[in-house]
C-alpha cells in the first residue's frame, strides 16, 4: 500500500464486524470534516444473502465489492474530496486492491479482544451474524503501517489521536 503524504486525503477504517469501523469512521469523518463512506452498504444482495446464511464471503465474493469500492476512493481523492471508508479490508491484498496507486490514502486499524468485539456484535441488528466472528478473525491479516486504535477505549479519546497521527509529526 503507498505510503500517505502530509497530508492524507482519505482513510480507511478497517478492522474485523463488530470492531465499529462505521462508528469510528463517523466520528473520525465528522472531526475532520471529511465524507464517508460504509463499505457495508455497497456490497450486492448476493453477499449480503450468503452472510446472511451464516456462509463466509470467498475472495471470489468480495472482489467486485473492492472493485467498487476502490473506484468510489479513487473518484474521492482524485477529486480532492477527503473520505473515511469504513471497511473491513481483512487482508492485505484486499487493501491493495482499495489502494490501487492512489497517494495519500491512510490506513486505521480498529482492534481489540475476541471476547469484546463478540458481545457488541450481540447487541445489534446487522446482517453479518455474530457466528461469523471467527471466521473474520481467521481471515485477517493485521497490517504492518496503519494508525491502530484500540477499541476498549471510547470512540470520543480515539479521534483527536487518530486525526493528530493523520497531520504527522
Amino acid at each position: 500500500m503507498p505510503s500517505p503524504p502530509q497530508p492524507a486525503r482519505a482513510v480507511i477504517v478497517m478492522g474485523v464486524s463488530g470492531s465499529g469501523k462505521t462508528t469510528l469512521g463517523r466520528a473520525l469523518a465528522a472531526h475532520l470534516g471529511w465524507a464517508f463512506l460504509d463499505a457495508d452498504d455497497l456490497h450486492p444482495p448476493r453477499n449480503r444473502e450468503k452472510m446472511a446464511r451464516v456462509e463466509p464471503l470467498t475472495d471470489e465474493d468480495r472482489q467486485p465489492w473492492l472493485e467498487t469500492l476502490h473506484a468510489r476512493l479513487a473518484a474521492h481523492v482524485q477529486a480532492g474530496n477527503p473520505l473515511v471508508l469504513a471497511c473491513s479490508a481483512l487482508k492485505a491484498r484486499y487493501r491493495r486492491t482499495l489502494t490501487g496507486d492512489l497517494d495519500g490514502v491512510a490506513l486505521v486499524f480498529a482492534h481489540g479482544p475476541r471476547d469484546v468485539i463478540a458481545a457488541r456484535m450481540q447487541g445489534r441488528n446487522h446482517f453479518m451474524p455474530p457466528s461469523l466472528l471467527d471466521s473474520q478473525f481467521a481471515a485477517l491479516e493485521p497490517p504492518a503501517q496503519a494508525i491502530f486504535a484500540d477499541i476498549r477505549r471510547p470512540v470520543a479519546e480515539l479521534v483527536p489521536g487518530i486525526a493528530a497521527a493523520l497531520r504527522g509529526p
